[in-house]
């Protein structure tokens, strides 16, 4: 038994991560109907721009954070500007086409840039072991599951309390009727990746500190991972993306504990191969009627 609490512990710090990058996914395709692909590739820049900070400029881990979220808002938002707005009455494989060019050329950019290898990541943190009986819990997890509660808490309240989160719900729900009601729908999806972009680059920096490595092709798989989570838990609901994102760090770890480390991966694409045959809309999602 305290074998498998200390791999929930470990479960939900890895989920934390994915439910993260999943919000950043579950957001835009709430408001736009897109799917990113190009945001995993947002989230490791905002890896390598924690590094930059804490490694050259020797800032400490919550300063890298938050210029790593502000540098990612701003990257999201230039890629809406320039990618994806004038793709806007296209057709949506256009636009997913648009976002895998996004991607690769995020990734190509980095390795030109700094280099294709992989790189430690700078000691931002003491590490510091807590020991409830056989269960231990390092301060790198403590750090990880309190900035994504405080994050997340942050965003709801945005989208619950502010005059920005009604409008991003109404354009949610009806563009069209939110922009007869004066609503300013571009300014409303800039922020919707303001905000997503600016949480991937949380995560990035988090998961620098989890793994101890980082490179420019560390988007790809838990970017991938992070897709999986918002389906699972029903994409374009926020609450989805959260649950997704636990349920997956702590299957993947309970998988990478109990069953090797080898079929991890490939139990997270078998649950969204399931997910689609037995409940295309998640966990929390409803089936909604599309008119033809």
């Amino acid at each position: 038994m305290e074998s498998f609490i200390q791999q929930m512990v470990n479960g939900i710090s890895l989920g934390s991560i994915y439910a993260l990058i999943a919000l950043g996914y579950t957001m835009v395709y709430g408001i736009i109907k897109l799917i990113n692909f190009a945001h995993g590739d947002i989230y490791m820049v905002g890896a390598f721009i924690g590094y930059g900070m804490i490694q050259n400029v020797g800032l400490g881990l919550i300063p890298a954070i938050v210029i790593s979220m502000l540098l990612c808002a701003l990257l999201g938002v230039v890629i809406e500007k320039v990618a994806y707005r004038p793709l806007r009455g296209a057709t949506r494989i256009a636009a997913l086409i648009t976002a895998i060019g996004v991607s690769y050329l995020l990734q190509n950019l980095m390795i030109y840039f700094m280099g294709p290898e992989r790189r430690a990541f700078p000691t931002a943190l003491e590490t510091r072991i807590f020991s409830f009986g056989s269960i231990q819990v390092n301060s790198q997890q403590i750090v990880i599951i309190v900035t994504t509660i405080v994050l997340m808490l942050a965003l709801q309240v945005i989208v619950k309390f502010t005059t920005m989160g009604k409008a991003m719900r109404a354009v949610s729900t009806d563009q069209d009727a939110a922009q007869l009601m004066g609503i300013n729908v571009d300014n409303v999806i800039s922020f919707t990746f303001i905000m997503g972009s600016a949480l991937a680059g949380a995560a990035g920096v988090l998961v620098g500190i989890y793994y101890n490595s980082i490179d420019p092709l560390m988007g790809v798989t838990p970017g991938l991972k992070a897709f999986v989570a918002a389906v699972f838990g029903g994409i374009g609901i926020i609450p989805g993306a959260m649950l997704g994102g636990y349920l997956i760090g702590i299957i993947e770890t309970m998988v990478s504990a109990y069953g090797g480390s080898m079929f991890k991966d490939a139990v997270v694409y078998l649950i969204l191969i399931l997910i689609l045959i037995v409940k295309p809309s998640g966990i929390l999602g409803k089936n909604v009627k599309e008119k033809v």
